[in-house]
């Protein structure tokens, strides 16, 4: 099958009508929530790292994980790990293991990564706000 080509030859010249890059300026004013961003994280960032709050960040959705990886277990839809459990019990404290261990790294995973973004935003914000000065 031949490819078709468009109505225009390739060496066609589009003209744009969006002003040179040259003449846009750009303000440096920071708004309003990004000036409550910085108030709030200048704040939080000089807190010691509570346990709990940051647990709590990545704990949601590695339970919903968990979860659905435990009713897909249970649910016998594979016949033959079905029966490797139920033969061999071993096998289901090295899940619950395994369970745990993903909720876990999941949740200390989320709570870095989220810490990391607002500081890397918090950053990127203070060299606006400097630049703007």
């Amino acid at each position: 099958m031949a490819r078709q080509r468009s109505a225009k030859p390739f060496t066609a010249v589009r003209i744009c009508s969006v002003p040179p890059f040259s003449s846009i300026k750009f303000t440096n004013v920071l708004s309003s929530e990004e000036e409550g961003f910085l108030r709030y994280w200048s704040d939080q960032r000089l807190r010691k790292k509570q346990f709990l709050r940051k647990f709590s960040i990545g704990l949601p959705i590695a339970v919903v994980l968990a979860g659905a990886l435990i009713i897909n277990l249970l649910s016998g839809w594979y016949k033959k790990a079905d029966m490797v459990l139920r033969s061999n019990s071993s096998i289901l404290i090295v899940i619950l293991i395994a369970i745990v261990g993903i909720v876990v790294f999941i949740t200390i995973f989320s709570t870095h990564h989220k810490w990391d973004q607002n500081e890397l935003h918090y950053q990127e914000l203070l060299k606006k706000k400097n630049r703007a000065s």
